[in-house]
């Protein structure tokens, strides 16, 4: 109890040294990464608006591709606008409680993102694989069970997570070599005895990652034998396309994930973290609508009856 008392008192706030303290790519960076806080803002919330006023969108499919748009834009949003804030700022500052809130509201939206598409893998295996049982397996009741464990679980461990980093001593330690309140930035800033919470971190992530990814595995594995099952090349095609977008988007994000968590701390570089960071925060949630829009004709047909609706108005 001393250490955290004698950390809550010597460390008021930490300085977020950002991605680069290059003065002249300030500006430059502030415009290109406002641009893709509004894209991700207007594509997620398109998204969601769009599946929630149209009709042909409400499905399992859809519904859970309405909550994955609503966690990229919450995950975003924890990060994105103090980075903005911090390329024109003078003083790049974060206070203890907010690096802390920053830090519980980041991880719980990125484990719920982890789950949300293992939970969309199988809602795919369940409706190529199980097409005539589909509305009575993914029926109202199993879909909201479904959303509901990710964002309660998520919310839990990163709620145990924040406790035990906070619970660190920072002694005078301050400067956070990231734009923004992460755990191993944070542990690299501590003069307490941190090998305890790094072995939770890579076992919780190793955990989340791998259980979420073998669900998306095994859903494929089964998925794929139903498609090379199908006779016509032109229901193959099909059957694919329903899944393409899905997958395109759970490469990018287990790819990223296992970059930056599981690799050995002796071969840890924040300078490349920050980069991989970059994409799992910004860059996947702006990728994401984009993704699941543009090669989904379900979803442009809703937004052109949408578009007619409103021409017509």
């Amino acid at each position: 109890m001393a250490e955290t008392n004698h950390t809550v008192n010597t460390v008021k706030e930490f300085i977020l040294f950002g991605i680069t303290d290059h003065p002249d790519l300030q500006i430059p960076l502030f415009v290109l990464f406002l641009l893709i806080y509004l894209i991700t803002m207007m594509g997620n919330l398109g998204i969601i608006i769009l599946i929630r006023t149209d009709s042909h969108l409400h499905n399992p499919m859809y519904f859970f591709l309405s909550h994955l748009a609503f966690v990229d834009l919450c995950y975003s949003s924890v990060i994105a606008p103090k980075m903005l804030a911090n390329f024109l700022a003078t003083k790049k500052t974060i206070s203890y409680n907010a690096c802390a809130t920053q830090l519980g509201c980041f991880l719980t939206f990125m484990i719920t993102e982890c789950f949300l598409l293992a939970v969309m893998a199988y809602d795919r295996y369940v409706a190529i694989c199980k097409p005539l049982l589909y509305r009575t397996i993914m029926s109202q009741r199993v879909c909201i069970q479904l959303v509901s464990g990710p964002y309660i679980y998520s919310f839990c461990v990163a709620l145990f997570h924040t406790i035990v980093t906070f619970r660190l001593s920072f002694c005078s330690a301050k400067v956070i070599n990231h734009f923004y309140c992460d755990d191993l930035p944070l542990l690299a800033l501590s003069c307490s005895n941190t090998n305890t919470k790094q072995i939770l971190i890579y076992a919780f992530a190793g955990f989340d990652m791998i259980c979420s990814f073998l669900i998306v595995l095994i859903s494929y594995i089964y998925i794929l034998s139903a498609i090379l099952r199908i006779r016509s090349a032109q229901g193959r095609s099909k059957a694919f396309s329903t899944c393409a977008s899905h997958l395109t988007a759970v490469t990018i994000f287990y790819a990223t994930l296992m970059f930056m968590y599981l690799q050995p701390s002796s071969n840890h570089s924040l300078a490349t973290d920050k980069i991989a960071s970059v994409f799992y925060t910004l860059v996947i949630p702006m990728l994401n609508p984009l993704i699941y829009s543009l090669r989904n004709k379900e979803v442009k047909d809703a937004l052109k009856r949408i578009t007619e609706r409103i021409a017509i108005h």
